[in-house]
């Protein structure tokens, strides 16, 4: 059986974000997602929409995801990666070169992000247009609501 792996934050998730899962599964049988804990991302300076607990269930419910387990730190990928077997690394091409250190462990393969997608464009387009998007006006009456 072989064994992949790939991290990251999985804010607004979004068809980027299934499409990377679902090629990095098509590379072998099992699918392991480390999730960016808030703790780590605030280390990262990164702000996210949603909580820890909300992103890895999501993460979670995948089809192609066998396996999500917490990213807590940088320094964890080679544990991971022997604790779970891991024959083949992945992640989006913006990451080229900086995982290189992973290749005596397993294979380290960069995909291509989908293009015109990510969470900081849709948080950035969201903010931009926010009164687009928060005024309940604009809001359907429950009355047309096929449910």
């Amino acid at each position: 059986m072989k064994k992949v792996l790939t991290y990251g934050t999985f804010d607004l998730f979004h068809i980027g974000h299934l499409k990377i899962l679902e090629r990095a599964k098509s590379l072998g049988d099992y699918l392991v997602v480390g999730v960016s804990t808030d703790e780590f991302n605030a280390l990262k300076n990164k702000k996210c929409a949603l909580p820890y607990w909300q992103r890895i269930e999501i993460v979670r419910a995948i089809r192609f995801v066998d396996k999500a387990i917490p990213e807590t730190n940088w320094e964890q990928k080679i544990a991971d990666i022997k604790e779970n077997g891991i024959d083949i690394f992945v992640m989006g091409d913006d990451w080229v070169g900086r995982f290189d250190f992973l290749k005596p462990h397993c294979k380290v393969v960069y995909l291509p992000r989908t293009p015109d997608i990510s969470s900081t464009g849709i948080k950035t387009g969201l903010a931009a247009d926010k009164d687009n998007f928060s005024r309940a006006d604009r809001l359907p009456s429950p009355s047309f609501l096929p449910w």
